[in-house]
């Protein structure tokens, strides 16, 4: 359009075309509508659609813990646990995980590792929970950590080792769990504890 501007104001100074100052004014406006169209309309309108396909993308499960994680970070481990907990209540693709990172700051901070331990037993046994292979593991270990580690109770920790190993034989997990059941047994022969 500046092209043919330019062509018709020459065309109107020279005196060839008299009247193609008419057409060098009215392809003018139209440059201006039509850069201002893509300026000033066009323009967010790709950005906001952008955004919007973004956050979408970005939004609910996907999203990580980033936020609840700064208020561990800054101490506030309670108000911490109850965003977890809110989280696992309202997104059930990040159920598993937020109940697990709630029970670790039960079980760790807030010095409730029964309480954690219950919570994960009260996830595992939920009616339509769907928990499925990944998160059934992710929840197992955690509760054999608690068990070993806050409850001291490494008979549990076996039980829980050896009910993932007889679900999932054929997991990438196989091999670190079949470890950690070993080492459990171990310990436990060699202090000779015995606990039920």
């Amino acid at each position: 359009m500046i092209g043919a501007t330019v062509v018709a104001l020459a065309l109107a100074l020279t005196g060839v075309v008299p009247k193609a100052w008419i057409l060098a004014g009215a392809l003018w406006a139209l440059y201006g509508l039509v850069s201002g169209f893509l300026g000033g309309i066009l323009d967010p309108g790709i950005d906001f659609v952008a955004r919007m396909f973004t956050d979408v993308g970005m939004g609910g499960g996907t999203r990580g813990f980033s936020e609840i994680e700064a208020l561990e970070a800054r101490g506030e481990h309670a108000f911490a646990a109850e965003r977890y907990r809110e989280r696992a209540a309202k997104d059930p693709r990040a159920r598993a995980a937020a109940t697990v990172r709630r029970a670790s700051l039960m079980a760790g901070p807030l010095g409730d590792p029964g309480g954690a331990v219950a919570e994960l037993l009260a996830l595992r046994q939920a009616k339509g929970a769907k928990i499925g292979p990944a998160e059934d593991i992710l929840i197992g270990t955690t509760l054999a950590h608690f068990y070993e580690h806050r409850l001291h109770a490494p008979g549990k920790a076996m039980r829980e080792i050896r009910r993932l190993l007889d679900r999932y034989p054929g997991s990438a997990h196989t091999r670190h769990l079949r470890r950690s059941l070993a080492e459990l047994r171990d310990d436990r022969f060699d202090r000779g504890a015995d606990d039920s």
